[in-house]
């Protein structure tokens, strides 16, 4: 304990400052130091037997910091007169309603990539592993996917787009 009281003694002020200058708030620094000082506590004699205590320190702030800042969550507020569905929208989620009739005409490799990726929201890393397939395998399979039902619902559905390329019309299908 006498080295961590030490090392404690000789780093805190500068490991309080480099987590402040990252953070922009004292409390919150405060808060990320003190998890630090538990963390090395919970070490014990490990602590002890460590040949650059500042280092460890200091690598522990880093990791803190990292986990914190994929915690947060910045949103932003919708503002309150935000349009309803532009006619372009509209029409591209009206022309969901094809997609059942499309995807059952797909092959079922074809159907099962975008169905788990797209539309189950699998992670392709995890499509990959569940398949046996590497992930740059599991990407083209998915990508030929996407294409051909971007094909297929064009054809079947009679998908018209506009000059800028965007969805203006097309002819639903029971």
């Amino acid at each position: 304990m006498n080295d961590l009281s030490a090392a404690w003694k000789t780093h805190e002020a500068e490991l309080r400052h480099w987590v402040c200058h990252r953070l922009h708030d004292a409390a919150q620094a405060d808060d990320v130091v003190q998890d630090i000082f538990l963390k090395a506590l919970r070490q014990g004699e490990r602590f002890d037997a460590l040949h650059n205590p500042r280092a460890w320190l200091f690598e522990v702030a880093r990791n803190i910091l990292i986990d914190r800042f994929r915690l947060a969550h910045e949103t932003v507020a919708l503002p309150d007169d935000l349009p309803a569905l532009t006619p372009e929208t509209a029409t591209v989620d009206k022309l969901t309603a094809c997609l059942p009739r499309v995807l059952a005409e797909l092959s079922a490799q074809d159907r099962d990539a975008i169905t788990q990726c797209d539309l189950q929201g699998v992670a392709q890393a995890d499509f990959a592993r569940a398949n046996s397939l590497s992930l740059s395998a599991a990407k083209s399979r998915l990508q030929r996917a996407r294409q051909r039902l971007k094909a297929r619902m064009t054809q079947a559905c009679q998908v018209q787009l506009d000059s800028a390329g965007h969805v203006a019309d097309f002819v639903p299908r029971p």
